[in-house]
């Protein structure tokens, strides 16, 4: 199983900016305690940030044919990226979107994400463990859905040729 984790705008700065709100650590070390975990349960991880709206896109729609689900944190363009959304809904992953803080604590403008819309669920408010519930989750969403498929395609192969 492969999972890509895109990271948006600022959270290359996290242990630095306004540690008040997203904490000490950097994005690197949530990355590491990201890779334990999923090592430990035999996931590929593949990391991806960029400040840049059309390149989160870009990695968005690469995604497509190459990682089972998508661990995605659009930050800022979280309130207003209809790109970013259309572009989640375009590939047909399932993607839990992550906030280190709890956006429904901050600022009006912070409170509504476009891109959830387009995401199976929100993980927001818990730090950087957050990431992790958000592994957790993605992981057994995919494992439900393989699941899904090949009880499918096993009870089409036990039907009689004449009813296929």
């Amino acid at each position: 199983m492969k999972i890509a984790v895109i990271q948006g705008p600022n959270l290359n700065m996290l242990g630095i900016r306004e540690q008040n709100i997203y904490g000490p650590m950097t994005l690197d070390q949530i990355h590491q305690q990201m890779k334990g975990s999923a090592d430990q349960n035999g996931v590929e991880l593949e990391f991806f940030q960029s400040n840049l709206e059309g390149e989160i896109v870009d990695k968005i729609q690469e995604c497509l044919g190459t990682v089972d689900g998508i661990i995605i944190n659009p930050a800022a363009y979280s309130h207003t990226s209809i790109a970013i959304a259309d572009a989640i809904s375009a590939v047909n992953l399932p993607v839990v979107e992550v906030h280190i803080s709890n956006i429904y604590k901050r600022e009006e403008f912070r409170q509504k994400s476009v891109t959830a819309t387009a995401s199976l669920g929100v993980i927001t408010g818990f730090g950087p463990f957050g990431y992790h519930m958000g592994l957790i989750a993605l992981t057994q969403i995919i494992n439900e859905m393989k699941a899904a498929q090949n009880a499918k395609i096993a009870a089409q192969q036990e039907q009689p040729k004449e009813e296929k």
